[in-house]
């Protein structure tokens, strides 16, 4: 491009492309505020940001010499990493771009125009309903400009042609208000098609200013100046913006999106499938061995299943818009999450607006998102007829990492707390996720954690979003986590301990002990973070009121108590062993919940759990 001969290159090439993306992901804030379609859930400019950040981390890391290698790494690596509606629809321009021009050593005007506009039609076919007014209406503005400059080019220089489409691609974006009323009621441009001219913006940066743009940190947003009276995006912010409830489809309130890996998939069949069960603001983007399938529905594993019969499903992720959306709208300076080994009742996590990631879960040869794609008492209906060990696994680093995105965008500081590390890795992709989602060092994200799991981790994170939730400051909910930490206490009843024997929880030399004694053993949370023996009762009838006995004799008679109590597919026992425990403690706040497979894989079936925490004082 500067100085650079006709025509373009692929050095040039991914040069602008790394400063496009760059002023993408430094003005993704301003995105976020002014998402309003197809939801207002806050996430766009992070969508995008992930997006684009694949490429940087991955095709426009690596030099290229031929441009069709650089598209081709580029289309592919941008499908497998696209996230959200507009990430989506922008991977698949870029790989109708990269089809177009993958023979091409170099790019003249002409054929940069002709695979541009390839690019723009592959966009637009993803979607299984087009509409204008968004980042397809913008994509296609400027793929027409690309045409016409190219059409009278003398030389096939495609950097006149680029400018004067630049232009036409504000102009549609300033004109994206009057194509869809939501937009002109908020007082906003589309925010997908402003990411995108965004990423047009940082291309002309480089254009403009050679290498020097490649050490930019972000520049303001320019794509709205002189826009008919639109100004920044920045002027409208949440205020402005509809609130969720006139707007999300409870019954499609989750975006969700997988990779579907095969041979020649049928991109038409599968649209069908994802039809019938109701999806909605389905993107298709990719080719015949790859897609990446976004789409909002009820129920996020339909849409996995649904696709599993066609391919291999990757990467599954479903995020509930309605939490999403219900977090922007509270007014507190800290966000807290945790995982989903924690037993929290579904009536505290809306009502505190805590966030759940949840952890992987594999029964049969197939992986669920847990208590997202899988259902607890689903798992636990599978596990008793699969000949298999049910298996866990901890969450990969950009589940969380995407959390934490999405929160930092509207709250200030992020806290997770998390599964003890001692008995899983759940933790540690939690902290590589806070290092790269906070990379400024500012500790805007930390990590805490619980030396627990089940009932006392909720109990935990319960406390730490009642008190950001009452305006307290970080470091102070942290102390106090700190301080209730050691008096949290959980034990566990396993009726079968073959499971836990399997996975290595238990020794087995406890096995002929327990079938030749009677003995229902009970293990306890170390002050480490480990689940132990700690005991057991010689009971089976009545094993809960005997489990109640044991817990009632270890604790003070005198403290009040918050607690949780858990079962594994056993929910009689676990009425039964509250009743009991009511009858001998003190006990304020209590819930009865469904033990999740994060415990329940290794307790097996009929298990039963007991969380306590003293009921804390006012800070």
């Amino acid at each position: 491009m500067p100085n650079a001969r006709l025509p373009l290159t692929a050095p040039a090439l991914r040069r602008a492309l790394i400063s496009g993306a760059r002023r993408v992901i430094a003005g993704r804030d301003l995105l976020n505020r002014i998402n309003v379609f197809p939801v207002a859930d806050g996430d766009t400019g992070n969508n995008l940001a992930h997006t684009l950040g694949s490429l940087l981390n991955g095709a426009l890391s690596r030099r290229s010499r031929h441009i069709g290698e650089l598209l081709k790494r580029i289309g592919d690596d941008a499908i497998d990493g696209a996230r959200g509606n507009s990430g989506a629809i922008l991977a698949q321009f870029l790989h109708g771009v990269a089809e177009h021009a993958r023979a091409q050593p170099e790019l003249d005007a002409a054929t940069l125009a002709a695979s541009v506009r390839h690019g723009a039609a592959n966009a637009r076919a993803a979607l299984a309903h087009p509409v204008e007014g968004t980042i397809l209406s913008v994509i296609n503005a400027f793929a027409d400009a690309l045409e016409e400059a190219a059409a009278a080019s003398a030389d096939g220089d495609p950097r006149p042609g680029f400018v004067s489409a630049l232009a036409r691609a504000r102009a549609a974006l300033a004109y994206t208000p009057q194509q869809m009323a939501l937009l002109q009621k908020a007082g906003v441009v589309d925010a997908g098609a402003q990411g995108f001219v965004d990423l047009l913006e940082g291309i002309a940066e480089f254009v403009d200013g050679g290498p020097r743009a490649l050490r930019m940190h972000g520049a303001g947003i320019a794509a709205n100046e002189g826009c008919g009276g639109h100004g920044h995006a920045a002027d409208h912010a949440d205020p402005a913006i509809p609130a969720l409830h006139e707007r999300v489809d409870p019954l499609r309130r989750w975006c969700s999106e997988c990779l579907l890996v095969g041979e020649s998939l049928p991109r038409d069949r599968l649209r069908e499938a994802l039809e019938a069960i109701g999806a909605d603001s389905l993107v298709l983007a990719g080719g015949a061995t790859r897609l990446r399938v976004h789409a909002h529905v009820g129920a996020p594993q339909m849409l996995f299943d649904a696709c599993a019969r066609f391919g291999a499903v990757e990467g599954m992720k479903a995020d509930d818009m309605l939490a999403q959306q219900r977090s922007i709208e509270r007014v507190q300076r800290v966000a807290v999450v945790t995982d989903s080994a924690a037993d929290l009742p579904e009536e505290l996590a809306e009502h505190y607006g805590l966030h759940v990631v949840p952890v992987r879960v594999s029964i049969d040869g197939r992986d669920y998102l847990d208590k997202t794609g899988l259902a607890t008492a689903e798992f636990y209906r599978r596990m008793a007829v699969s000949a298999d060990l049910p298996r866990t696994s901890q969450p990969p680093p950009g589940d969380f990492r995407r959390a934490f995105e999405f929160l930092l965008g509207h709250r200030a500081q992020v806290l997770y707390v998390g599964l003890s590390r001692a008995v899983s890795g759940t933790l540690q992709s939690g902290e590589q996720a806070a290092g790269r989602a906070d990379d400024s060092g500012s500790r805007r994200v930390q990590v805490f954690d619980t030396f627990n799991a089940a009932g006392g981790q909720a109990l935990l994170a319960w406390r730490a979003a009642e008190l950001a939730a009452d305006g307290i400051e970080l470091a102070a909910i942290v102390a106090e986590l700190e301080r209730l930490r050691p008096l949290t206490l959980t034990w566990a009843m396993a009726r079968d301990i073959s499971h836990a024997v399997r996975g290595g929880r238990i020794p087995p030399w406890a096995t002929p002990l327990v079938r030749f004694t009677g003995l229902t053993p009970i293990a306890k949370i170390k002050p480490e973070g480990r689940l132990g023996v700690s005991g057991g009762v010689f009971a089976k009838a009545g094993a809960p009121e005997a489990f109640a006995r044991y817990i009632a004799r270890r604790v003070p008679r005198s403290q009040r108590w918050r607690a949780i109590v858990g079962h594994c597919d056993a929910r009689a026992d676990g009425e039964r062993l509250l009743q009991a425990l009511r009858r001998r403690l003190d006990l304020e706040q209590v819930w009865l919940v469904e033990t999740g497979p994060a415990l329940g894989a290794h307790a097996g079936r009929g298990a039963l759990l007991v969380s306590l925490q003293p009921v804390p004082g006012a800070i």
